[in-house]
């Protein structure tokens, strides 16, 4: 079963911190690009950052660029998303998602990947 698993999210203030985790069950995520999104009510889902295989290249939306930092720990095939100086338009579901491929695409859209997270709720409110 090629499932991956969210964990992370929670209830922050505006300016709070998460760190959002990506672990596979039944594989390995160290062969798979890999891609954060989030989708808010009534809207599109959202790419937000996404690490190639290697780990030596990442991409981020404008809506989080200098806020957010995607990073992979091999040791513990896993990846993060820190989240910082958050905002209340950040409220949104998180997912994960694999690809099988070496290198992010510009796009970064929904159907660039082949698996998917269930999920973790972010929401950051006073």
């Amino acid at each position: 079963q090629l499932q991956l698993v969210e964990s992370g999210g929670g209830l922050v203030q505006p300016g709070g911190s998460l760190r959002l985790s990506c672990a596979a069950s039944g594989f390995t995520l160290d062969y798979y690009t890999i891609g954060w999104f989030r989708q808010a009510p009534g809207k599109e889902r959202e790419g937000v950052s996404c690490i190639n295989r290697i780990g030596s290249t990442t991409t981020y939306a404008d809506s989080v660029k200098g806020r957010f930092t995607i990073s992979r720990d091999v040791t513990k095939s896993t990846v993060y998303l820190q989240m910082n100086s958050l905002k209340p338009e950040d409220t949104a579901v998180y997912y994960c998602a694999a690809a099988a491929s070496r290198w992010c695409r510009s796009s970064n859209s929904v159907s660039d990947y082949n698996y998917w997270g269930q999920g973790t709720q972010v929401t950051v409110s006073s």
